[in-house]
């Protein structure tokens, strides 16, 4: 493959303009396309935890931080991120009410990147790499034109509804042809070892509440204890058992949000079975009691988003 022109300013420039057109005020906002969000931030944050599904994001102004363990990635104007798993980690926000953070994020799912897969004669995969779940890439000209015709067209109902899929489908083949791709391709469970990372991710994900048992997750991967545990850090950066407590801890936090779970009965739902040690953790986790966590998210409305999943989404 030849080298990429990387994105000019006039091309941020038109995103920004787009984004800030849509977004008028700061929110996080559906775009109308399913799977497609769009956001806006007017001020800095510091380091906090969120949770991070499958998808590309693009970033027209400001710049965000994602701290996975001992790595950072870092993504704004000129650098994209891809997650190909599901990933609590923390994230550091740049921005200001002069200079927004401005951006689009896009879902992916196996089943969309198999199809594009499929049609392409060339895919560039190599089988026995195992990619992280999680990378930043530089920003090209081609994909950022991909994605002001996505935020043109979601300025219209009609355009939005008939080019918006056409216009994702796109950008998800752009991210698959880069020289990055592999970890979305994984995706699509085109690599054995990461297949079966995934399924044990998504295992959890369904199963959080219950004991689970990482000699089993390990056996029903059909990897030995030890192998499971540095393939698994390889694609997560986090241990099995870390993991599962940090998805425990998320869940925890969508019971009591949401559906008006105390601290007590959220912790016995998400598998804890002390109340005490789920709100020392919680605590340590998020930086502030599950009470107060709770009481400052229904504060934020406009500026979080209820996923179809459930999961909650912040700027």
């Amino acid at each position: 493959m030849g080298k990429k022109e990387l994105v000019t300013e006039e091309n941020r420039k038109r995103m920004a303009e787009l984004l800030m057109q849509l977004l008028p005020e700061e929110r996080v906002q559906p775009s109308g396309l399913k799977g497609v969000r769009i956001f806006r931030r007017d001020s800095s944050a510091p380091r906090v935890q969120k949770a991070y599904e499958p998808g590309i994001v693009i970033l027209a102004q400001g710049q965000k931080r994602v701290f996975l363990g001992e790595e950072v990635y870092t993504y704004d104007p000129t650098n994209y991120l891809v997650v190909s798993v599901p990933l609590p980690i923390e994230c550091e926000t740049t921005a200001s009410a002069g200079e927004p953070i401005l951006g689009i994020y896009i879902t992916v799912d196996p089943a969309s990147v198999g199809e594009i897969l499929l049609d392409m004669e060339d895919p560039h995969y190599h089988e026995e790499s195992l990619p992280k779940g999680i990378y930043s890439a530089p920003l090209t000209n081609i994909l950022t034109d991909a994605a002001i015709r996505l935020l043109e067209a979601l300025t219209s109902q009609r355009d939005g509804k008939i080019l918006g899929p056409m216009i994702v489908r796109e950008i998800i083949y752009r991210v698959l042809c880069s020289e990055e791709g592999g970890a979305l391709q994984a995706l699509a469970y085109r690599n054995r070892r990461f297949f079966q990372i995934a399924r044990a991710l998504d295992r959890i994900h369904e199963s959080f509440h219950e004991d689970l048992d990482i000699k089993t997750l390990a056996s029903d991967a059909g990897m030995s204890v030890s192998t499971f545990h540095a393939n698994f850090k390889a694609v997560t950066n986090a241990s099995p058992l870390q993991y599962i407590k940090n998805v425990r801890l998320h869940k925890a936090r969508i019971l009591m949000t949401l559906d008006g779970f105390n601290a007590h009965n959220a912790a016995l739902r998400v598998g804890y079975e002390s109340p005490s040690q789920f709100s020392r953790e919680y605590k340590r986790f998020f930086g502030v009691t599950p009470g107060k966590d709770v009481v400052n998210l229904r504060g934020e409305e406009g500026s979080i988003l209820i996923t179809e999943d459930r999961s909650i989404v912040s700027v």
